[in-house]
């Protein structure tokens, strides 16, 4: 398999990987309308954006590096492998596929927390509003 036929997939998963974290409302005014808190946590976010809050502060960037230094070490382990077995540059390739494909998978299902001063942005701007924030999911 050529490595260029995995780039669809490692684009989706780079894509994935960004899913972004959201508010869960406690409460919100007396009285407002149900569907208002989804309303109020959007105008809140793009508030927080405008300010310089971004939503993750380049830890997009951060997968990316991380799969990088974990391709080049799987590269490595795999390139001893490969050297075992007879095919160095088999072995490299296979180490540095799984390892890149182990941190990308990891970090669809650990979607990395907002930036600091995007989440107290967010939490002050929704508490402003009379909605109170239990965490984010």
């Amino acid at each position: 398999m050529r490595l260029t036929s995995l780039l669809p997939l490692v684009s989706a998963l780079l894509l994935s990987a960004c899913a972004s974290n959201q508010p869960v409302l406690y409460a919100g005014p007396a009285g407002g309308d149900p569907n208002a808190g989804a309303a109020a946590v959007a105008e809140c976010g793009r508030l927080a954006e405008q300010a310089g809050a971004s939503d993750y502060g380049g830890q997009v960037g951060q997968t990316a590096t991380d799969t990088a230094r974990n391709a080049a070490a799987g590269a490595a382990a795999g390139a001893v492998g490969g050297a075992i077995a007879g095919n160095v540059a088999q072995g490299a390739g296979i180490g540095a596929a799984g390892a890149a494909a182990a941190t990308l998978v990891q970090r669809i299902f650990a979607p990395p927390a907002p930036n600091p001063a995007y989440r107290a942005y967010v939490e002050r701007c929704l508490r402003d509003k009379g909605y109170e924030t239990v965490g984010w999911k």
